[in-house]
């Protein structure tokens, strides 16, 4: 009998003990979703930010290779262009020195019919 009392009570206390449980879970069960949905939220957050530092990071990557790539194309080309230059020179020197006769020989003529055109101006306007 003493038997069948002590676990008849055993059996209330791990029955009240398991209903408390249970309206311990379903009480905090709301705050429970809380912490997680704000644990999901944070992770969420952390992987959004850290795909932006990737991006971020290939973007400044690209852009010291573009630079790089640049100096090396302008390095490249330095010495080609000094070489034409060095060739220009004299056909630019030759070329002024064929055109600069037929420039003057023009401007002299240019300015004898603009002297022209004044003369007759002058004569249409003393009539």
């Amino acid at each position: 009998m003493k038997f069948s009392l002590i676990a008849a009570l055993v059996v209330v206390l791990a029955l009240a003990q398991a209903s408390e449980s249970r309206f311990l879970t379903k009480r905090e069960a709301p705050e429970l979703e809380q912490l997680v949905k704000n644990l999901q939220d944070m992770s969420s957050t952390f992987s959004k930010i850290a795909e932006d530092l990737v991006e971020k990071l290939k973007t400044h990557e690209l852009t010291g290779q573009a630079q790089t790539y640049l100096e090396d194309g302008k390095a490249q080309l330095q010495p080609l262009a000094e070489k034409v230059q060095e060739h220009l020179k004299p056909l630019a020197d030759s070329m002024q020195g064929h055109l600069k006769p037929l420039t003057d020989t023009w401007q002299t003529h240019m300015d004898e019919l603009w002297k022209q055109i004044v003369e007759h101006t002058k004569s249409l306007t003393s009539q």
